[in-house]
C-alpha cells in the first residue's frame, strides 16, 4: 500500500470513529506498527491530525486565551447567544458555562427578565451586572484561566446542592463518535457533574469546532438535549449529528 493510500485511509478512520489506535491499524492493514506511527508523526507535522500516546485524534480548532477570544463577538455567537436567551423562561434557574458564546447569551438576556443564573464563571457574573431582576450565583474554586471557570473538589461540592432547569454546555469540539470534549480533564469533569445535575443541558456551536475532538470527552452525543448552530452552516455538515437523533436547532 503506498504512503498516501495509508494516509488516506488514517483521515478516514479519523472522520469515522473520532480516533486512531495505532496498534489496531497496524493490525488490520499487516503493516508494522512503527511504520503507522511513522504515518501519524509526518500527518501531525502536517496540521492533519493530533498526535496523542498511542494513536492520533482529529485536530481540535486551536483556541487563543480568554482576554483574546472575549475580544471577538462574531455575528454567528451573536445568533446563538439571542436563540439561547430566547428559550430562558422567568422563574427558571439556569446554568451558564463559561466561554464568550455563552457571554452572549447574558448579552441577549432581557434586562427585566426574573431569572436566576448560576455559573462557576467570574466574567459570566459580571456580564450580569445590569440585570437588577435577575439572581447570580457564581460557583467558587480553582481557577482555570484558560476558560476562566472554577473547578476542583470546592466547586464540585457546590454544583451537587443545585438544580438547573438549564445548563448551556461550552464545548471546543464536536464529533459524531467521539461526542462533545474539551482539552482538560478538570474542567472535562465540572462540566460533565453540571449536566448530571441540570434536568435540560444544550450545546451552542459555531460550525469550526464540528468533526473535531480535544482529549477530554465531557459525554457523548446522545445525552444532550439538543445542539444550537448557526442557519449557515450546510446541511451535510450536520448529517452524521442528525443521524444520532440528537435535536438540532437552527439559529
Amino acid at each position: 500500500m503506498l504512503t498516501s493510500q495509508r494516509k488516506a485511509l488514517i483521515l478516514d478512520r479519523l472522520r469515522r470513529d473520532g480516533q486512531v489506535i495505532a496498534k489496531a491499524l497496524a493490525d488490520d492493514l499487516g503493516l508494522s506498527e512503527d511504520t503507522i506511527r511513522r504515518d501519524l508523526r509526518e500527518m501531525a507535522a502536517e496540521k492533519l491530525l493530533k498526535r496523542v500516546h498511542g494513536g492520533a485524534l482529529p485536530l481540535s480548532p486551536e483556541l487563543p486565551d480568554f482576554t483574546a477570544r472575549q475580544a471577538v463577538s462574531s455575528d454567528a455567537k451573536r445568533r446563538l447567544g439571542a436563540y439561547a436567551a430566547n428559550m430562558i423562561r422567568p422563574g427558571q434557574t439556569v446554568f451558564l458555562d463559561g466561554g464568550t458564546t455563552n457571554a452572549e447569551i447574558t448579552r441577549q438576556l432581557p434586562k427585566d427578565l426574573a431569572v436566576t443564573i448560576v455559573t462557576h464563571s467570574p466574567t459570566i457574573a459580571g456580564e450580569l451586572e445590569h440585570h437588577p431582576l435577575a439572581e447570580v450565583i457564581l460557583i467558587g474554586g480553582k481557577l482555570y484561566k484558560h476558560s476562566m471557570v472554577a473547578t476542583g473538589a470546592v466547586a464540585m461540592a457546590a454544583i451537587a446542592s443545585i438544580r438547573a432547569d438549564i445548563f448551556f454546555l461550552g464545548v471546543t469540539a464536536i464529533h459524531p463518535a467521539r461526542g462533545f470534549s474539551t482539552g482538560d480533564f478538570e474542567e472535562a469533569a465540572i462540566k460533565r457533574h453540571i449536566a448530571q445535575c441540570s434536568a435540560e443541558t444544550y450545546v451552542l456551536t459555531t460550525a469550526e469546532k464540528l468533526d473535531a475532538a480535544s482529549p477530554c470527552q465531557i459525554l457523548p452525543l446522545g445525552s444532550i438535549s439538543g445542539l444550537i448552530v448557526p442557519s449557515d452552516v450546510p446541511d451535510e455538515s450536520l448529517a452524521p449529528y442528525r443521524d444520532t437523533d440528537m435535536p438540532i436547532f437552527l439559529a
